[in-house]
């Protein structure tokens, strides 16, 4: 089993090393498809084998059981445990709250978060974030049962805000980079579903 050192760049299987897509924004579109209930396993597994390892790793379709082993342990950031509880109310979403996610990595370690930003370095700054920056403020708001507050000028207000920032359900539309991303990878698996 491959042990992860600090910020991996790359995988081994065998004698071969597969370069890892780093960018924290692959690793959204990972956790995306792997949310992505309208398409296979078999879809899933093998668009998070493109998205992290890229044509490299589509080509080697021997070694796609052991890329996606890997691709599952780097997006884990090396922990063997869970890294989200299925069973738990989800309060934050990585696409819908890149803004807020900016907002709250300036104001707590004041730096800008660029598009090159490894994962691993991401999800650290986001599990250390304070009470107090916006991002961790509207996760709360999002969890308040109003049910509980008996003063309704505050129940109301409450639920303005939570509809405010309520979490939505609905695909994220494409830039045209990823739309060519999306199509290359349907052109390499064969797979249907390409000209998005």
């Amino acid at each position: 089993m491959t042990t992860f050192l600090n910020n991996p760049t790359k995988v081994k299987i065998g004698n071969k090393l597969y370069k890892i897509n780093t960018s924290y924004r692959a690793a959204i579109e990972c956790d995306l498809v792997a949310r992505d209930e309208g398409i296979s396993d078999y879809e899933r597994a093998i668009t998070i084998i493109y998205l992290l390892f890229g044509e490299e790793g589509m080509k080697d379709k021997h070694n796609h059981d052991k890329l996606l082993e890997l691709a599952i342990k780097y997006l884990k950031c090396g922990n063997e445990d869970k890294i989200h509880d299925e069973d738990e109310e989800k309060n934050m979403d990585f696409s819908q709250d890149i803004n807020l996610i900016r907002a709250s990595f300036k104001s707590d370690y004041g730096i800008s978060l660029s598009d090159d930003m490894h994962w691993w370095d991401f999800f650290m700054y986001l599990n250390g974030l304070t009470e107090n920056c916006i991002l961790n403020r509207v996760r709360d708001l999002r969890e308040i049962d109003t049910t509980k507050i008996t003063d309704s000028e505050e129940r109301k207000r409450i639920e303005t805000l939570q509809k405010k920032f309520e979490l939505k359900n609905k695909q994220k539309e494409l830039t045209e980079i990823e739309k060519q991303s999306v199509n290359n990878f349907y052109k390499l698996t064969g797979l249907k579903g390409g000209e998005r």
